[in-house]
């Protein structure tokens, strides 16, 4: 993978989404948005769009903490909105996505609903939203979502944070 790879994951609120992947070192910027894959998937959900560098954070680890910090075992009511998706830009991506998902299948006890599609298209969220937990730390949704969210990525993946 080249130095300015991307990725596109969906699964919770694309603002808790952002404020995950903005925290890792890496990622050089993320896009907060709306995707949509092709033909039955494509309806928009919130997702981002992770642009990183592979040689310091690679894609097998950016789906580790994509499955870890959103609720990718529970197919509940709002999967429509909030889809739990890897949406691959190249098949190379693709098959290293449905790799790391069987791999990383054994560190779960249910079933993990994430399913890899083809990128279809991107919608950027309007300018007021974007970058949400940074503007916004001490709002309650913050608190409530995005900083349980942040605690765990310093539990359980510390190393990959920016300082």
């Amino acid at each position: 993978m080249a130095a300015d790879s991307k990725i596109a994951l969906g699964g919770g609120c694309h603002w808790c989404t952002e404020a995950v992947f903005q925290a890792l070192k890496g990622v050089e910027k993320v896009e907060q948005g709306y995707v949509a894959s092709t033909e039955e998937h494509s309806a928009f959900s919130e997702a981002v769009i992770v642009h990183f560098i592979s040689e310091e954070i690679p894609l097998k680890r950016l789906i580790e903490v994509h499955l870890y910090t959103h609720n990718s075992t529970s197919n509940h009511s709002m999967r429509s909105k909030y889809r739990s998706a890897i949406y691959y830009f190249n098949f190379q991506q693709k098959a290293e996505a449905e790799k790391s998902l069987m791999a990383l299948q054994a560190d779960f006890s249910e079933t993990i609903i994430t399913k890899v599609y083809p990128f279809g298209v991107f919608e950027p969220s309007r300018e007021e939203i974007r970058d949400y937990y940074l503007k916004n730390p001490e709002k309650p949704f913050c608190k409530t979502y995005i900083e349980p969210k942040l605690k765990l990525l310093l539990q359980q993946f510390s190393k990959e944070l920016r300082e």
